[in-house]
């Protein structure tokens, strides 16, 4: 498997990452033991991780310049995230190095049995802080970039916005639709669903009748969940007509299936999210359809998911499975 560096497709803009880096510990088990047990691990394997390095990671392979912005410890976990960024052609040079300090790890528990894993994160230290980001740093980071990554810097501050439920949405559907009217210059938003796939509403500038009456967003969901095959080994997509929404939104409801991994193909789940979200990034920074980009996006999720890891079997932009996207 060749660095994705020297594959990278020239004179695309840049997907800037700013986030943690985490270093992961990964142990196979054949089943997740009970309290006080002592039992054997199948595997073993010490990765980089954290969302931000992962989706860069993704990025890079599929062929985009990628950059990212982030705090380590100066000690060995930190050099060596950085170092698998680099070698994966991700650009650490704008990364901030604490003097001191310790760096994040995870331990990653997966369960051959029931294909699940289950993660013990212990946080480093000194986080990221503004004083840190100089005005200097900040123009020069920012050269070039179309693209912003960004997952939240406060695990407090994201645990508080959860618990709150900020759109007081019952519905998945009617949240996704809460947001677009909240935030008026939002041109879509995208949910995860898992093993079930993905689901995104997508503001559209085209007219329709002032006489067309308001659909409702949980009606519309379950007519377009009629019409989509989600028998479909691979990811399909299925999208309903441009109509009035509630909010004076008009816009138009994307549902994507995920791809069906066979059991004996399916090794870990860990990171798969983030390979979606690098896929994304790589979409919208090569002007794909929305379609397209969702169903991309799941392949390369999918692909994920059959190896050990965030990264593992995160694919290159020549991997056959992305052939039918990418002409590779």
């Amino acid at each position: 498997m060749s660095s994705c560096s020297d594959e990278a497709i020239p004179g695309h803009p840049i997907v800037l990452g700013c986030g943690q880096l985490c270093l992961d510990y990964l142990v196979t088990v054949p089943y997740f033991p009970i309290p006080d047990q002592k039992i054997r691990g199948t595997s073993f394997k010490v990765q980089g991780g954290g969302n931000t390095g992962n989706a860069l990671t993704c990025v890079a392979r599929l062929g985009l310049d990628s950059r990212i912005l982030a705090k380590v410890a100066d000690d060995s976990q930190g050099r060596w995230m950085l170092e698998e960024l680099e070698s994966s052609g991700v650009d650490t040079s704008f990364c901030v190095t604490a003097k001191g300090g310790a760096s994040h790890f995870n331990y990653v528990i997966v369960d051959n049995q029931t294909n699940t894993r289950t993660c013990i994160f212990t946080p480093g230290y000194p986080p990221l802080l503004p004083d840190d980001l100089t005005e200097s740093l900040i123009l020069s980071v920012l050269d070039g970039v179309r693209v912003l990554y960004a997952n939240g810097r406060s695990r407090e501050a994201e645990l508080l916005l959860a618990q709150k439920d900020w759109t007081e949405a019952k519905t998945a559907p009617s949240a996704l639709l809460s947001m677009l009217i909240r935030l008026p210059k939002l041109k879509f938003v995208i949910m995860t669903l898992g093993e079930h796939g993905c689901m995104m509403l997508e503001r559209c500038t085209i007219e329709v009748p002032e006489s067309e009456e308001e659909t409702d967003i949980d009606e519309l969901h379950e007519s377009l969940k009629q019409t989509t095959d989600f028998t479909s080994v691979l990811p399909v997509c299925n999208s309903s007509v441009v109509t009035r929404l509630a909010g004076n939104v008009t816009g138009r409801l994307v549902i994507v299936t995920a791809e069906k991994i066979p059991s004996s193909e399916l090794i870990d789940t860990t990171g798969a999210g983030d390979a979606f979200t690098g896929a994304l990034l790589y979409g919208l920074c090569t002007d794909m359809a929305s379609e397209e980009m969702l169903t991309f996006a799941s392949r390369v999720a999918a692909c994920c998911c059959r190896g050990l890891g965030a990264r593992t079997t995160l694919p290159f932009r020549n991997d056959p499975n992305l052939a039918a996207f990418l002409g590779a």
